[in-house]
């Protein structure tokens, strides 16, 4: 099979793919290009599965029309080795890439729950979407299993949509990882009261399916049943094609501040390991706005540009009629403090460590990501009474 040059190739079909095509074509309107994706779709954004289609958002809205900044799109195309002396990428149908510029914005596939049934759905990609979608509207009863962000969010918005929901998983509140154990235990009965059944502090013992039901057992004894099973645990970094290449693997592609594995070889997006100068540590960020940003830079750089990764980007969730967006590092092992102007419905919430700001929840807080950006930035250490008020509306 002869092999099929390409002066970029990129190997991913998400959101990092499409903005590193953008970016190519901004310093590069006819180098050819090639996206070997391993989705039976075209590039689209990925947090409308989850969010706005829920609320009505037409489907047709996500697409990111890739096609028409002239790149070539392999779909349901799995490239399984490479040659990093020849420059190639070979597919699983034996077919061969090559190229000058190599693009890994391979991301991550959902974590699977072990020993579980056939038909539960590990929601992640936009054939999950259609399948819970038509089960909703069918008003199946679902069990989500996961209480963090993916978790969270499809629970709500099946409820939002009139479905049956019994959210499960084993924290002691939704989103107890991040959010102050006040605000977790506030969305437990927030979810509650938009009729989700939340069972928090439970693991599970089993799950089996019968006929067309799911069946679950806790470890605490509780039974319940559904038609559905959505599960919403994480995803591991797809790095198999990236061990194959000899890259350095450390929580992902571990990459430089222009994006390179190798001098040839560039990562970006969910599987990339980068270095934030703003936290002074090195991360792996699976946000909307990092996929774009670090994409679109990658591009650029692939294209002769020597640009550096500074950005510290920023991530958002909807949960009914709340929402938030946050900058930086979060965890409850943190120091964190409060700046409630109405308890658990509109604030601020500061994450520091050693007297300095790490990060900034933006609870019901809008158009603040900036100045969250700046106040990380500084690397000031501040006190917790300097900062009430300090970022607001």
């Amino acid at each position: 099979m002869p092999t099929k040059n390409y002066q970029y190739l990129i190997v991913g079909g998400g959101m990092t793919a499409d903005a590193a095509v953008r970016g190519i074509r901004e310093r590069d309107t006819s180098g050819t290009i090639a996206v070997l994706s391993a989705e039976k779709n075209p590039p689209y954004d990925r947090p409308p599965l989850s969010k706005k289609l829920w609320a009505g958002k037409p489907l047709d809205s996500i697409w990111r029309k890739t096609a028409q900044a002239k790149a070539d799109i392999f779909l349901d195309t799995h490239a399984v080795s490479g040659d990093v002396a020849a420059k190639t990428i070979t597919d699983h149908r034996g077919a061969v890439y090559g190229y000058e510029k190599l693009l890994l914005a391979t991301g991550g596939v959902a974590r699977r729950l072990p020993s579980a049934p056939e038909g539960v759905i590990y929601f992640r990609t936009l054939e999950d979407y259609q399948r819970v979608r038509a089960l909703a509207d069918a008003k199946s009863e679902f069990i989500i299993i996961g209480g963090g962000f993916i978790g969270s969010e499809i629970a709500a918005s099946l409820a939002a949509n009139g479905c049956k929901v019994t959210i499960v998983f084993p924290d002691s509140g939704i989103g107890a990882r991040i959010y102050p154990p006040k605000l977790s235990e506030f969305l437990n009965g927030y979810f509650r009261e938009k009729g989700v059944q939340v069972l928090n502090g439970e693991k599970l013992r089993t799950l089996e399916k019968s006929a067309a039901r799911f069946s679950v057992q806790t470890e605490s004894g509780k039974t319940f049943s559904a038609d559905a099973v959505v599960a919403g645990i994480g995803i591991e970094t797809e790095v198999s094609l990236a061990k194959l290449l000899g890259l350095k693997i450390d929580n992902g592609i571990v990459v430089d501040e222009q994006l390179r594995a190798t001098p040839h070889i560039f990562a970006a997006g969910d599987v990339a390991n980068f270095y934030s100068p703003a936290l002074g540590v090195r991360r792996r960020v699976e946000h909307e706005d990092n996929a774009n940003t670090m994409g679109a830079m990658a591009g650029r750089n692939m294209a002769g540009a020597a640009e550096k990764y500074q950005h510290l980007p920023y991530f958002y969730s909807d949960l009914f009629d709340l929402g938030y967006e946050a900058v930086g590092e979060f965890g409850v092992d943190m120091e964190i403090v409060e700046d409630w102007k109405q308890p658990f419905r509109q604030g601020v919430v500061y994450y520091l460590k050693a007297g300095r700001v790490r990060g900034v929840l933006l609870w019901n807080t809008w158009g603040q990501v900036d100045a969250a950006r700046g106040l990380i930035s500084a690397q000031d250490s501040v006190s917790a009474a300097a900062l009430m008020g300090r970022i607001h509306e």
